[in-house]
């Protein structure tokens, strides 16, 4: 049951931002995606979340993404290591909103030559599938691993293929579903779940975010829509074009506990 959520404004910058073209073309409209992102936030407060929403930070064209500079539990809270220049500092302005939640003693750093996004970090349960990309190498996994297991739960890694992060091509969705591209699939560490692979046209859904029973969906994707309904989820639908230009999906602009 998640009660809390961290958010942070999408600055002016944000036309600036890291994009692989990946999912959508064209550079962001900052008005549209000041919007949009005030919408997000609306949906997580109507699941019932006490949203932190945080101020714009021009310095940092990327920084609405919260997910990436720390990954946040029951028990513990990490400061990841992101490995791009432009986004590093990020790290450093979430640790004052992080210690508003934790004690300094629940609070733990991914240290170089470690790297970490916490877009590569899947969990399920009480485990954590963490995605060797460009952006988290086995050092920051491994150090992740060590922190996590210290407050009772276990992490596994799994390769990433196939562009930025894992959660961009899988999802856990709770109740033992899972939303896949047809590569991770494939993945062994995915097995013993419920898998439903999506069709190639749709894989920016992949990125839908479970939320105390009800399931965010990217609006324009109908076929992954289905999917989800029929698996018995509640679904709500939220605009995220502007961000899926420079590769931001739902899960990444939130931290929630």
């Amino acid at each position: 049951m998640f009660t809390k959520a961290i958010t942070r404004k999408p600055c002016r910058a944000l036309v600036d931002g890291i994009s692989t073209g990946q999912f959508c073309d064209g550079r962001p409209d900052y008005d549209k995606a000041l919007e949009q992102h005030g919408k997000y936030v609306d949906a997580l407060k109507s699941l019932g979340l006490d949203v932190t929403v945080l101020e714009a930070d021009e310095r940092y064209p990327d920084s609405c993404f919260v997910e990436d500079p720390a990954v946040v539990m029951e028990r513990c809270a990490v400061i990841t290591n992101p490995k791009t220049d432009s986004r590093n500092g990020e790290k450093v302005e979430i640790l004052d909103t992080i210690r508003k939640f934790y004690d300094d003693s629940q609070i733990f750093r991914i240290e170089a030559p470690g790297t970490m996004e916490g877009g590569d970090v899947m969990r399920a349960g009480d485990h954590f599938f963490v995605g060797l990309s460009g952006r988290t190498n086995e050092e920051g996994a491994r150090q992740f691993n060590e922190i996590v297991t210290g407050f009772g739960y276990t992490s596994s890694t799994v390769p990433v293929t196939e562009g930025l992060h894992l959660k961009d091509f899988a999802i856990y969705l709770e109740n033992n579903n899972m939303l896949v591209t047809e590569i991770m699939n494939k993945e062994p560490a995915f097995k013993d779940f419920n898998r439903y692979v999506i069709d190639e046209d749709e894989l920016y859904a992949i990125n839908s975010l479970y939320i105390n029973g009800t399931v965010l969906v990217p609006d324009g994707f109908p076929k992954t829509r289905k999917i989800i309904e029929e698996l018995g989820y509640p679904v709500k639908l939220i605009d995220t074009k502007e961000f899926s230009k420079i590769d931001g999906s739902l899960t990444c602009l939130s931290l929630r506990f």
